[in-house]
């Protein structure tokens, strides 16, 4: 079994497995956000962007991170030499708002103050993921969730449908909650 075929299993499993992931309190951070990395990379697996959410046909599918990162560097791990639909997965860290196109998927650490402000000015294309259950109610389509210890993810339905963003019915399945 080749290092890509294996990663792809393991991710798979996350997936399905994630809602019932725990990570121990007293455990290491890292060990959270190491779990919410694999979440992002299934997200973007399991979610079909508008066209025109790309400059071009060879444009990455861009993970941004705006504010404080907490992942460190096992989004960047998890992702190196991934690809989804043909486009390589690449990652940005911003310290304010990204232009359009920028990016397809935005990531607001629960540091960052201005969501209210940002999430609005978003526009199409843009798969917004961040922590906290307000999140969702802001306008975000996918908030991380603690519950029970466990990493688990609610689902804006309308944030999503108002970004132009079709998310797959596996995804919506395994989601903790889905407000539509």
């Amino acid at each position: 079994m080749t290092l890509e075929a294996i990663r792809a299993s393991l991710l798979c499993v996350v997936l399905v497995l994630g809602p019932a992931a725990p990570y121990s309190l007293a455990a290491d951070e890292s060990l959270e956000y190491q779990v919410k990395a694999a979440f992002v990379l299934n997200f973007i697996k399991f979610t079909e962007w508008p066209a025109a959410a790309f400059t071009d046909a060879d444009s990455p599918v861009s993970i941004c991170i705006l504010g404080t990162d907490p992942f460190g560097n096992a989004l960047d791990q998890l992702i190196a030499g991934e690809s989804v639909n043909g486009r390589r997965v690449a990652v940005q860290r911003l310290k304010r708002a990204p232009s359009p196109k920028a990016c397809q998927v935005l990531f607001m650490s629960k540091t960052e103050k201005d969501v209210d402000k940002i999430l609005p000015a978003l526009g199409p294309g843009v798969l917004s993921v961040g922590e906290g259950e307000t999140f969702v109610r802001a306008g975000g389509v996918i908030a991380f969730i603690i519950e029970n210890r466990r990493v688990r993810f609610d689902i804006n339905q309308t944030a999503a449908e108002n970004a132009e963003l079709k998310l797959s019915s596996k995804l919506l399945s395994v989601a903790r909650s889905i407000e539509k």
